[in-house]
């Protein structure tokens, strides 16, 4: 097998990681090229991906959690089109891609063997335009969430998640949840307008966020289409005992549970009438009119031998 070269970008979190540093050697003694850069600050993640796809590397390996992750795909995608594959070696607080298709738990040297051994598959990647603060808009590859679950996911402090983990996702939930608000929005999509107020909205071409929550259970990485949940106002009783069985049973899927409401699309507007805050994999976004898209099949990626992309 061709021997490859790999473009490795490190969240500053782990540089110290060491079974990352000795599967980087591993790599290289079994012949293959590392190239190692590590991440000081926001951004820096997609501008070293998009240099190594540049410098012509098979692939970009995501060292970190689903915002590093979320750079690197933004880096490697920043043409329009990719320049690589791209895989990811899981080391974040949640990992919330990663978990759901296969590769949770994967220690560094089993994820980069996935990687220079195995045969990278086409998935879908999101699009969001509109008010995302930059220009051209931004790509994700797991889930936007807007809505309580969002500001949860911005005010939950980094040292918190690194100390704590996904509990910390629900330590700051539960510490807000008195003054959760329903937010005024409409959402059009071909042969889905729905207008209200709502607590909660996921649009995921991934199936799961927020440490573990699978806000969009019926997702697939290969169907050209996007999941949109919804959780409108609820009178209070029925709201705390939607989110008592979430916090229970983080694997729960409330796109099962009534009256939540679940659909697939191609494409989805969102316009609120004050400022909604966004997750976008792990980037906080703030706005009032969002649109969404998806690329089918637009980015290679490493994924466990036989995971199924359904």
């Amino acid at each position: 097998m061709k021997k490859r070269k790999i473009g490795l970008v490190v969240n500053g979190r782990h540089a110290a990681h060491a079974g990352l540093h000795q599967a980087v050697e591993d790599i290289r003694a079994a012949g293959h090229e590392v190239v190692v850069r590590v991440t000081w600050e926001g951004g820096d993640a997609e501008r070293y991906a998009a240099e190594a796809a540049r410098e012509g590397v098979d692939a970009v390996a995501a060292a970190g959690g689903d915002g590093t992750l979320h750079e690197v795909v933004n880096g490697v995608l920043a043409g329009g089109e990719a320049a690589c594959a791209v895989g990811v070696i899981p080391l974040g607080t949640a990992n919330d891609f990663a978990a759901a298709w296969g590769l949770a738990g994967t220690d560094p040297l089993t994820a980069l063997y996935h990687i220079t051994e195995g045969a990278p598959r086409p998935i879908d990647v999101g699009r969001i335009d509109g008010d995302v603060g930059r220009d051209g808009g931004r790509w994700f590859i797991n889930v936007a969430s807007g809505g309580f679950g969002a500001e949860v996911t911005a005010q939950t402090p980094p040292e918190r998640k690194h100390l704590l983990g996904r509990a910390a996702y629900l330590l700051t939930g539960l510490a807000h949840v008195k003054n959760i608000q329903a937010l005024p929005v409409r959402l059009t999509a071909p042969d889905l307008t729905w207008e209200g107020a709502l607590y909660a909205l996921a649009v995921g071409n991934g199936r799961q966020a927020g440490g573990g929550f699978r806000v969009c259970p019926r997702a697939r990485l290969d169907d050209g289409l996007l999941d949109v949940l919804v959780v409108p106002d609820l009178p209070p009783l029925d709201l705390f005992r939607l989110l008592d069985g979430l916090l229970r049973r983080p694997g729960a899927a409330p796109g099962d549970q009534e009256p939540v409401v679940y659909r697939q699309v191609p494409s989805l507007t969102v316009e609120a009438e004050a400022a909604l805050q966004i997750n976008l994999d792990g980037e906080p976004l703030r706005g009032r009119t969002f649109r969404f898209g998806i690329r089918p099949g637009v980015l290679p990626f490493f994924l466990p031998a036989g995971e199924p992309l359904r």
